[in-house]
């Protein structure tokens, strides 16, 4: 098994994410969005199977910073923006083959182990 993260090292929820792996010896594939951002295929992978707007941080400062709260974008646009913007995405998005889910679910994390 092995899980990608993809995150920024600020953020505490991409910590307990790689925390949480590590921790179960899973080896991990960690893309720092700061330094490579996600493709728009990867974003679309995730919003196919929990929408656009699961992937949008809506209370992130960056999207108070762009003027978003009032914006009406498409679909696509909306993945164009969160590209080229990862401080607007909910992180950390975590792919384990062709599951994926976004933020800290441990949850989720644990019956991916069968625990």
């Amino acid at each position: 098994m092995e899980v990608q993260i993809f995150g920024i090292k600020k953020s505490a929820d991409t910590r307990k994410a790689l925390r949480f792996f590590s921790e179960r010896r899973i080896k991990t594939h960690f893309v720092d969005l700061l330094e490579r951002p996600a493709s728009l295929g990867e974003l679309r992978r995730f919003a196919q199977k929990l929408g656009v707007t699961a992937l949008l941080d809506r209370d992130s400062k960056r999207y108070d910073e762009l003027g978003l709260r009032y914006a009406q974008l498409s679909d696509e646009r909306w993945l164009e923006k969160l590209s080229e913007e990862p401080l607007l995405l909910r992180l950390p998005l975590v792919r384990n083959a062709n599951q994926v889910v976004i933020g800290a679910d441990e949850a989720t994390w644990k019956s991916w182990l069968g625990r």
